[in-house]
């Protein structure tokens, strides 16, 4: 789900928890060393994204925060914000070159570069965070 979350909008807030559930708490993300990415460059996008993304002349980035049940992908174009809402039910999470990861939910995609250690620990400790609280059960959806 791609939203606008440029503005304080109730109705806006609770879809967004509803998909991936709260922030962390403090506590939470001190145990967890930090639930945000660094900056991410955006090599490749799908359509809908990419007809965002080239509506001004800045340089496409993007980070991502780690939610309970997801993930939460950034962007600005213009002076908006949007965000890309991914439940892990619905992330594929794929290393492509050495250099590369590639975030898919159903038609969306991002490709971002990862040129730095952080980056491929920080990918690192979501497919984790996904593994070790995934639902062993259909019936614990």
């Amino acid at each position: 789900m791609l939203l606008n979350i440029s503005y304080n909008r109730p109705e806006v807030k609770k879809k967004i928890i509803a998909e991936v559930g709260k922030p962390f708490t403090l506590i939470e993300r001190m145990k967890l060393n930090g639930t945000g990415s660094p900056k991410l460059h955006i090599t490749s996008c799908s359509i809908d994204i990419h007809n965002l993304l080239v509506l001004d002349n800045n340089v496409n980035t993007c980070n991502v925060e780690m939610r309970s049940n997801g993930i939460i992908v950034m962007f600005r174009s213009l002076l908006e914000t949007f965000a890309l809402i991914i439940p892990f039910y619905k992330l594929h999470l794929y290393k492509g070159k050495a250099e590369e990861y590639s975030i898919h939910r159903d038609h969306y995609h991002i490709k971002v570069k990862a040129n730095t250690p952080t980056i491929h620990k920080y990918f690192k400790k979501i497919l984790d965070y996904k593994s070790d609280n995934a639902p062993t059960q259909v019936g614990d959806l």
